[in-house]
């Protein structure tokens, strides 16, 4: 319809004022400049986001490690290295972090992980980024794993703004079967199209092939012209330690079979990533596109992985169970290879994309994460001058922490730390502290390796403070010897954490069983009882309101 009326009006060939006849030659000039604005490439770039799962500090080429990754290696080099790149310590509170722009303190999502079997999920009232992105004009599709919680259909990652999703649910699962359990008598299939089980399109596939190829599937579908943001959030290299035999052939040298399984799915993944860039130039997406990679927490080196020569492990506070390993890959970048050793956290990707994609920040998002697009592409300061790991209330408390330790000003019983400037703070038990050197692994099991720096963190220390610029490896605590540095950050995680909100950390619900759901992961909640929630929600609030014109009145009075 809209041709027609192009044609229509370009058949009036006499202008009325100074009667002039068109030339057939301008007249088909003009309905192709007409046409052409019809496809005229959007000044949005396109957005492909790779998350992947349990990569280790030291796990990519260019960190030293023995894994081969070409790939990921000559992406980084040709855009912008992320050294001073940090994360949160597991995999569904970066995940959030991502989603939001928001620390876990302020979605409730403090403690652990969202376990399957729970009533939980990322809260429904957090505007998320692909929602922020749809407003923009973006197709919006994710591919890989959500676990960000499903108990109730609005949990969904449909419902939460992608467009389009295939993939897992949970946080693991087998990698050819796609099934999970989560204790005895508790196991189901979980992968989705959309939100309906995807049996049919299950053919027992490796979860990395199968997710790449859905990923190119999408851009071979999409029009170019028209913005888009590709979450691709890969399954790998999680645990369980599965891959392909053809990838195994490589690492016969390495003795440790937990490391030879976990170098050869890094190699798979880096071929994954290889044949996605490649698909992103085929169907004219590269020239405009951001490729942003990054790990979701530390490496875990009982499952292969490594973070050397960072202290500690997935997590942990420590720093190998945070800082990650990232970059971003794109002809958009002014300064192409550098090394970005601004300070970026997870939740900066948030106001980044939306403000690279046009879209609008909203002052009641109350963000948490910084715009610092600017700092990765032009190597200005970020805007980032402290980050908040974390507060784990209900983590299990150390048993020499006391409100004394902490000068009055802070329980360090309670597991939490800190980043301010350089100068880092822990609290509490910051979880497994060894420094694992590389791992020219012997065929013994880790806790049996003779080349592990053991450090017993828990006699007697709730408190440890880091110069992290001057001592990245957390090798010399200053806490005795800066007492007042000590105090101030204190006071800092103090203000923090009375902007806290509860957590959110239910029981076990005994409905979330598969085999009342077709044996199949998924929703268990019914509507009427997300009627009820919401009606519970919206007394509350009516009786919060009320209470407070109450105080008002008294107030005035």
């Amino acid at each position: 319809m809209f041709l027609f009326s192009v044609l229509a009006s370009l058949f009036a060939f006499t202008s009325p004022t100074c009667g002039y006849q068109m030339s057939w030659e301008n007249w088909n000039s003009n309905l192709q400049n007409r046409v052409n604005e019809l496809d005229s490439p959007t000044t949005q770039p396109h957005i492909i986001f790779i998350l992947v799962d349990d990569q280790g500090f030291r796990d990519v080429g260019y960190h030293g490690s023995e894994i081969k990754t070409p790939t990921l290696d000559r992406l980084a080099a040709q855009g912008v290295k992320l050294e001073n790149y940090y994360v949160q310590p597991l995999c569904s509170p970066s995940r959030s972090q991502l989603m939001t722009g928001r620390y876990q303190i302020h979605t409730g999502l403090q403690h652990s992980v969202i376990r399957p079997t729970q009533a939980n999920c990322l809260p429904l009232e957090n505007v998320t980024l692909p929602q922020k992105l749809r407003q923009a004009g973006y197709a919006t599709h994710m591919v890989g794993k959500w676990h960000l919680g499903f108990y109730k259909r609005g949990c969904m990652p449909t419902q939460r703004g992608f467009d389009t999703f295939f993939g897992s649910l949970l946080g693991s699962g087998d990698y050819y079967s796609h099934y999970k359990c989560d204790g005895p008598g508790m196991c189901g299939y979980d992968l989705y199209e959309g939100e309906e089980a995807a049996w049919e399109q299950d053919r027992g596939r490796y979860s990395t092939l199968m997710f790449t190829q859905k990923a190119v599937d999408i851009l071979a579908h999409h029009n170019p012209q028209k913005p888009l943001f590709l979450y691709l959030a890969f399954q790998a290299v999680h645990s369980p330690l599965q891959v392909p035999a053809r990838y195994l052939e490589r690492y016969k040298s390495i003795p440790n079979l937990h490391r030879r399984k976990y170098a050869a799915m890094v190699s798979c993944l880096d071929e994954a990533v290889h044949n996605l860039t490649l698909a992103l130039k085929r169907y004219g997406f590269y020239d405009n596109t951001v490729i942003v990679y990054s790990s979701d927490n530390g490496g875990q080196p009982m499952a292969g992985g490594n973070n050397w020569p960072l202290r500690g492990s997935k997590a942990t506070y420590w720093e190998g169970g945070i800082r990650a390993v990232g970059f971003v890959h794109s002809p958009l970048l002014l300064n192409k290879g550098t090394r970005c050793r601004a300070l970026i956290h997870i939740t900066d990707w948030f106001p980044t994309l939306v403000s690279l994609g046009e879209g609008t920040l909203d002052e009641d998002l109350n963000l948490d994460g910084y715009d610092v697009w600017e700092a990765i592409s032009e190597g200005r300061q970020s805007p980032r001058h402290d980050i908040l790991h974390n507060i784990d209330p209900i983590y299990t408390k150390a048993k020499n922490g006391s409100w004394k330790a902490g000068y009055g000003l802070w329980n360090t019983a309670i597991r939490a730390a800190l980043r301010v400037g350089h100068w880092k703070l822990l609290t509490g038990v910051p979880g497994y502290s060894d420094w694992v050197p590389p791992q020219t692994f012997s065929n013994l099991l880790l806790t049996n390796r003779w080349h592990n720096e053991y450090v017993r963190w828990d006699q007697g220390k709730s408190v440890w403070l880091f110069n992290i610029i001057a001592d990245p490896y957390e090798r010399v605590d200053l806490s005795l010897r800066y007492p007042h540095i000590v105090k101030k950050m204190l006071m800092r995680l103090a203000q923090y954490n009375r902007t806290a909100i509860p957590v959110r950390y239910p029981a076990k619900d005994s409905r979330s069983n598969p085999n009342f759901n077709g044996g199949v992961w998924g929703p268990w909640y019914k509507e009427d009882e997300d009627d009820r929630e919401t009606n519970l929600l919206t007394n509350n609030l009516a009786k919060k309101r009320r209470k407070k014109k109450v105080k008002k009145r008294k107030l005035k009075d």
